[in-house]
């Protein structure tokens, strides 16, 4: 383990040396800070010159919760995964902004650390810049905890001390793991150890497998109840990647953490899989064809391991037939994973029509036109149907 646990006695000094760095970056910048009582500190929409100097003191029930924050220095990703013994704890803790950070906040969180973090790490300033000014302008810090990642990869924590024990964290190569009320330390080290182990894999799964390790260590003392994910990648033509490339929310279930793994799971065979193609394209136009390279693979690893396990969703089945068949890749197990879905649901047009692309891609337009034709009688009304099969019919020509 790279981090080191940090206990509930922790109190940290914000030195005024740190502050008045700060403040003459953020002046440099030409960003110009107005003075704020705190009902008028709550973080306005625009530029950095909104944000004020004191941030409103909020009072809110303190929740045990445990998150990661990382950045994915592969993929420029930065995300968090977080799960508490209360409703709804993602929109609550989680921050983040492809190309710019993350931030979680938690404890008595102040929720106003998100944005204005987002803010301040967007002008320049670091993951540890950014939560020096963001504890000096707040008079609540001790009951908060915070956990930070910026685009380069830097990482900041806190732990008030007068969060409610067991409070810690612990900060790795790239990622912060904290937590309140838990169990024990060990909840955090695991946490710091999964997500370790898991190099390699996708951050959304890292960051997961971090979420099991910390229930499997005692978790939130008071129980489950919700958890989220919230990934931020930076792409000059879906700018909505920048606050949402994965958000999937779990707000009220027994076993929040292994309902968050399945939507996972299905969300990485059909909205995932489209944004790799998304950056796979995107990555050969700037002359990157490894970086292109390694997204088609992430699509190619998941359906391989769909159809090792054997999955019997036909949806999933369907969206990683298509879109690796469309994009002229893993043929032959998209062929498979086609013929598997129209075996669980053989009256659906959609997923014959899947099958008809496949045929279609790897050259026996005679099969993709049969199955299209079966497509078709079960939807004869159907405008893009009748096109696939005019187009199959004109390649058999």
């Amino acid at each position: 383990m790279k981090g080191r646990l940090q206990g509930n006695a922790r109190r940290r000094q914000v030195k005024s040396g740190s502050r008045i760095r700060i403040v003459a970056l953020l002046l440099a910048m030409a960003v110009s800070i107005t003075v704020a009582s705190p009902a008028e500190a709550a973080p306005r929409s625009g530029t950095m010159a909104s944000i004020p100097v004191t941030l409103p003191a909020k009072t809110v029930e303190p929740c045990g919760t445990f998150s990661i924050t990382a950045h994915d220095s592969l993929t420029g990703e930065v995300g968090v995964a977080v799960q508490s013994c209360v409703f709804g704890v993602g929109p609550r803790v989680a921050w983040v902004k492809g190309g710019v950070g993350a931030v979680a906040t938690q404890a008595q969180s102040n929720e106003s650390f998100g944005p204005t973090g987002l803010r301040l790490m967007e002008t320049g300033l670091s993951a540890q810049e950014t939560l020096d000014w963001l504890l000096a302008h707040d008079p609540g810090r001790d009951n908060r905890q915070v956990g930070i990642v910026d685009a380069q990869g830097g990482v900041a924590n806190w732990t008030g001390s007068s969060c409610l024990a067991w409070a810690g964290d612990s900060a790795g190569i790239t990622f912060t793991c904290q937590g309140n009320i838990l169990a024990s330390e060990e909840v955090v080290a695991g946490m710091v150890g999964a997500y370790e182990e898991a190099t390699g894999q996708e951050l959304a799964h890292r960051l997961i497998a971090a979420l099991e390790a910390a229930q499997a260590a005692g978790g939130d003392k008071r129980g489950q109840q919700s958890a989220a994910i919230l990934i931020g990648r930076a792409h000059p033509d879906y700018p909505e990647y920048a606050f949402r490339y994965m958000d999937i929310r779990v707000e009220d279930h027994s076993e929040p953490i292994a309902e968050l793994r399945r939507l996972y799971k299905l969300y990485e065979a059909q909205g995932l899989a489209q944004a790799h193609m998304r950056f796979a394209k995107w990555k050969e136009s700037q002359g990157d064809s490894l970086g292109a390279r390694r997204e088609r693979q992430r699509v190619g690893e998941v359906l391989v391991r769909a159809l090792r396990d054997e999955v019997r969703d036909a949806g999933m089945l369907n969206a990683l037939a298509w879109f690796t068949a469309i994009h002229d890749i893993y043929l032959t197990q998209a062929l498979e994973a086609a013929q598997r879905a129209v075996e669980l649901e053989p009256e659906n047009s959609n997923i014959l029509d899947t099958l008809a692309e496949v045929y279609f891609r790897m050259g026996e337009a005679e099969k993709a036109i049969a199955v299209e034709t079966r497509a078709l009688e079960l939807a004869p009304d159907d405008g893009y149907l009748k096109g696939q099969l005019e187009r199959f019919v004109e390649e058999a020509r």
